[in-house]
């Protein structure tokens, strides 16, 4: 069995269980980057009923949002309901609300603007071990949140595990979250990404074209130097995380804390840094 007709097989299997747990499709989650590509292109030839749901993180570059935004209207034009849920706190307001920026080690923005949009549904997203040395320890079918005593084998491909685990699954059911995650093309390598994109002549985000090999959050710590690149491309991103973190200083100066930088630009230069920022944990430490 060929990649695509094992990951349409899952889909088709996954669709059932929301309809008879909650009432309600499955919802196909979207970024905007080349593996949401192919897991809409999949749910389409899958057949099975299905909703298309996007976290509006507001950091987002530009031709993402617009890319978005195209294949969302092509996809309510085939009569699939799609959604576009804005956070209840942009990345702007978030940062001085935390009172410090968004790091490798304090990553309160995912939390925040991506991961508490959906609630009592089962999605799917384009997670795959590919991606990440992480992610390699996921798996098609997850169960977040449940206890050791909850483990319980569906099939020879499901298995739901506590969340503690470093054995994820295909389908993960998070009580705290109220959601159930199933990853369909978890085992697909980036080369059956882009040859299914090219094969099938799909319409992907031109990011790609311009150097860019995952397309997220502009200014995301966790892509290290490439941060560089998006700034100098989306220098308007770079004044506004400035201009938070001077709000950010000054909230700090309200409370009586001494915030270690003088002003934004030294915030900047300091978030800036690649690997594990130094003196992370003594910030941490002094602002709680």
């Amino acid at each position: 069995m060929d990649l695509e007709q094992k990951a349409i097989g899952r889909i088709k299997l996954a669709s059932q269980m929301p309809l008879q747990h909650y009432g309600k499709p499955l919802i196909c989650t979207y970024s905007g980057g080349k593996d949401s590509d192919v897991m809409l292109e999949l749910f389409i030839r899958s057949g099975v009923p299905f909703e298309a749901h996007h976290s509006h993180t507001t950091v987002d570059a530009p031709p993402t949002v617009y890319h978005i935004r195209d294949k969302f209207k092509k996809l309510e034009g085939k009569g699939i309901k799609c959604t576009i849920q804005k956070p209840r706190m942009t990345m702007w307001e978030l940062i001085p609300y935390k009172m410090i920026p968004p790091t490798q080690i304090v990553r309160y923005c995912c939390k925040e603007l991506k991961e508490n949009s959906i609630k009592n549904r089962m999605i799917a997203t384009g997670v795959r071990w590919d991606e990440s040395n992480q992610r390699k320890s996921r798996d098609i079918l997850e169960a977040i949140g449940a206890t050791k005593k909850d483990a319980t084998v569906v099939s020879d491909e499901m298995m739901l595990m506590n969340d503690n685990s470093n054995k994820r699954r295909l389908i993960e059911r998070c009580e705290l979250k109220a959601k159930t995650v199933c990853n369909p093309i978890i085992d697909w390598r980036n080369t059956d990404i882009w040859d299914y994109i090219r094969s099938e002549k799909m319409i992907y985000n031109y990011l790609y074209d311009r150097g860019y090999s995952r397309v997220g959050c502009v200014g995301c710590p966790m892509v290290g130097k490439k941060r560089r690149k998006q700034f100098a491309d989306f220098p308007t991103y770079e004044r506004a995380y400035k201009r938070s973190f001077k709000v950010m200083l000054q909230k700090l100066i309200d409370k009586g804390k001494d915030p270690r930088w003088k002003n934004e630009e030294e915030v900047f230069d300091w978030w800036m840094q690649n690997g594990n920022i130094p003196g992370q944990m003594s910030i941490e430490n002094y602002i709680n």
